[in-house]
């Protein structure tokens, strides 16, 4: 049975979200842009309309990216608009796309507007701890200009209690203000065969904050204990930071044991993990950890960091190491490659945890953000 239109209190929203995030590999917030617009397609109420905001000199949003939704494909350099919007609050959202009562920016800082309520999703607050994992105008902007976008945005939205918790004590948001909207697990079948020797895999940017290197020590550790190990695969793209991790796996002891698959495109995530053994999240800091939800959607037990929302998003499912203890990371690596008892205890209750997540659910929870926002700006846009 398709899922019941959500009821509003207006005849019809009119929303614009910023897609940009989406708009060539999706990563993180890159994901949760589409799969977030791709869920308010389906659970809208009749009426409502959906725009997705691009902007760039040289890529192009197809105008059936998703079906139903509307596209405004703005030939502006992101940087450009960027500075205009972050520095000056202009040009408003508006000239480009009209009349709208919603504008959703999927990160910290707003989509400047004449009357729409403004809205912002904040996935963590790493920046404002250790800006030099960040580079551009995240550098130049995120820890500046946050706690003031924030503070005047009508709704923000967090994607787990942690980070609702860290914008209420941190950037000074009243909690009635702030909606956790997480992201959803994928609609996969569980794999019917736990492969014991399948490759440790690693999802997500080689970035500083994803804590690489400590996997690799954590690696080479089990290495010494079980020679036999299956590989590791880092999957992921590499930015600038990565180069020493991308040096040491093409020497011993990790040279013909570790590989870098590099970026993997949406379509080709689930093939991925129905391989490994394994899923090893070692990150400083997690808003969310969609890599960890979608191991479990897939039956792969998970090992996590204590690191932000990951315990959150994993509960009982998996352990959870402090971020630098390399050997606590190797123990439970040997424990899921020499114990099937406790691989099926993390399967089975991996498989309960994703089932409470779900893009449907999250997409009402973001329309009734919406909503909330469009009563403290007094209506939709054009009811002033």
């Amino acid at each position: 049975m398709p899922p019941l239109p959500v009821v509003l209190p207006w005849p019809a929203v009119r929303i614009l979200l910023d897609y940009r995030p989406a708009l060539r590999e999706r990563t993180g917030v890159g994901e949760y842009a589409h799969e977030l617009a791709a869920a308010l397609l389906r659970v809208s109420a009749s009426g409502d309309t959906l725009t997705l905001f691009s902007s760039s000199w040289k890529d192009r949003l197809p105008s059936d990216r998703l079906p139903g939704a509307r596209v405004v494909d703005a030939r502006v350099p992101v940087a450009v608009l960027n500075a205009a919007w972050h520095r000056l609050g202009w040009p408003p959202v508006e000239l480009f796309a009209g009349d709208v009562d919603v504008v959703h920016s999927l990160h910290p800082l707003l989509m400047p507007a004449r009357h729409a309520a403004q809205v912002i999703t904040i996935h963590d607050l790493d920046f404002l701890d250790h800006p030099e994992r960040t580079r551009a105008e995240i550098r130049r902007d995120y820890g500046a200009l946050a706690a003031v976008h924030a503070q005047r945005a009508a709704g923000v939205i967090a994607v787990s209690r942690f980070t609702a918790g860290e914008v209420e004590r941190r950037l000074g948001v009243p909690r009635e203000r702030i909606t956790v909207c997480s992201e959803g697990a994928p609609p996969w079948s569980p794999r019917a065969e736990h492969p014991s020797r399948g490759p440790i895999l690693f999802f997500g940017t080689l970035e500083p904050r994803k804590n690489v290197g400590t996997l690799l020590r954590a690696y080479a550790t089990l290495l010494e204990i079980m020679p036999d190990a299956p590989p590791l695969w880092l999957a992921g793209g590499a930015g600038e930071a990565a180069a020493p991790w991308l040096r040491a796996i093409e020497a011993p002891p990790l040279a013909g044991h570790v590989t870098h698959l590099g970026y993997i495109a949406a379509d080709r995530r689930y093939d991925l993990y129905i391989q490994a053994s394994m899923l090893v999240l070692p990150s400083y800091l997690e808003g969310f950890g969609l890599p960890a939800l979608e191991a479990m959607t897939a039956g792969v037990p998970v090992i996590v960091s204590t690191g932000g929302a990951l315990p959150e998003v994993v509960g009982d499912a998996g352990p959870a190491i402090a971020p630098e203890d390399a050997t606590g990371f190797a123990d439970a690596m040997r424990r899921y490659l020499q114990d099937p008892a406790a691989v099926r205890s993390a399967v089975e209750r991996g498989l309960v945890r994703a089932r409470q997540y779900s893009w449907d659910a999250t997409a009402r929870r973001v329309l009734e953000a919406y909503v909330d926002a469009m009563g403290r700006k007094g209506g939709p846009a054009g009811q002033k």
